[in-house]
């Protein structure tokens, strides 16, 4: 997840109470910074791990899917309707918004954090233009080192595109894999706990068959984790194609579980739009409240012998796959 800092030498924005935001005057520069970092250790308590305090006995660069999350990118005019959805779509809650600059060099957006048990959103209304490459990276994941991660992430074949950057809490970085699959890495000073998701989602990564094996062999060996499945004939109704086959790839490491679609790229909206995919006990019940609280339905649930699919789409614009596992 990226981190929060100093927007400016005069002024804070943060959000006493519900989503509006208020100016506070600060007439000492390093006032400001204390108060800031104090307001982005509230807003990110319980999404650093315990588990980072040992980091120096670890061997493990990842620390938990529990700590990743998808980034969103939205206008200012939808955060507040996105909010809503989501969490009337999944549950959870949010943190109040707060407005802060999260990149190396100056901009300013609105940033909230969106916590569900079936996982964990940064969510960011810009008001300044992006700064490249920020936007393209996919997720936020905690790592228990960034110089450990740094190095592991070169060791095993990726790059580094946006070099570390620190903030009043941590450290960032964007990392670039074989396909040109984006993620962005971060580490906290102070840990805290969060517990385990009741359901973990799967990070959604369409490739073409250039740089698929190359692809996890690569983030495999970065993340220590292990190929699960790799079905060459899936059902490929699961991405809008009926009657045909594609190959799908399954991971799952410390960094959560991951699915990667390789294909011809003939692919049909909305597929290859989704991020992330969600599992829920019940599709049809989880998609009753999707669309009494806005969400479009833009594919249809789809059923294989595994489980039942649909893909969404929140106001805003964030397109995620929403699916139930199939009955043992």
């Amino acid at each position: 997840m990226q981190l929060l800092y100093l927007v400016g030498p005069k002024t804070l924005s943060l959000s006493p109470g519900g989503r509006g935001s208020r100016e506070i005057q600060t007439p000492r520069p390093g006032a400001i910074v204390l108060a800031f970092a104090m307001a982005c250790f509230y807003l990110l308590s319980g999404y650093a791990s315990e588990a980072q305090a040992q980091s120096a006995g670890r061997t493990e660069i990842p620390v938990g899917p529990q700590y990743d999350t998808t980034h969103v990118y939205v206008a200012p005019s939808d955060l507040d309707a996105f909010v809503k959805s989501f969490i009337a779509t999944f549950g959870g809650s949010s943190t109040k918004p707060i407005v802060a600059r999260v990149t190396p060099v100056p901009s300013s957006t609105e940033s909230e954090v969106v916590r569900t048990p079936v996982g964990l959103l940064s969510i960011f209304a810009y008001q300044t233009p992006i700064p490249f490459p920020f936007g393209l990276e996919r997720t936020g994941n905690l790592v228990t080192d960034m110089d450990r991660a740094v190095e592991a992430v070169r060791a095993a074949g990726g790059e580094i595109v946006v070099a570390p950057f620190k903030d009043p809490i941590g450290e960032d970085a964007i990392i670039q894999w074989p396909g040109g699959v984006k993620m962005q890495l971060y580490w906290h000073f102070t840990p805290s706990t969060s517990p385990p998701l009741e359901a973990v989602p799967d990070s959604r990564v369409y490739l073409s068959p250039d740089q698929a094996d190359n692809f996890v062999k690569c983030f495999v060996a970065f993340s220590k984790g292990r190929v699960v499945a790799d079905d060459k004939h899936a059902d490929a109704g699961e991405i809008g194609r009926a009657g045909e086959t594609y190959r799908r790839i399954r991971i799952a490491s410390l960094f959560g579980n991951m699915q990667v679609l390789v294909t011809d790229g003939h692919l049909p909206y909305p597929f290859g739009y989704e991020l992330t995919g969600y599992q829920v006990q019940d599709i049809r019940a989880t998609l009753d409240k999707a669309k009494a609280a806005g969400v479009k339905i833009l594919s249809v649930p789809y059923t294989t012998d595994e489980r039942t699919s649909a893909i969404v789409e929140f106001p805003g614009g964030y397109i995620a796959e929403i699916h139930s596992l199939a009955a043992r």
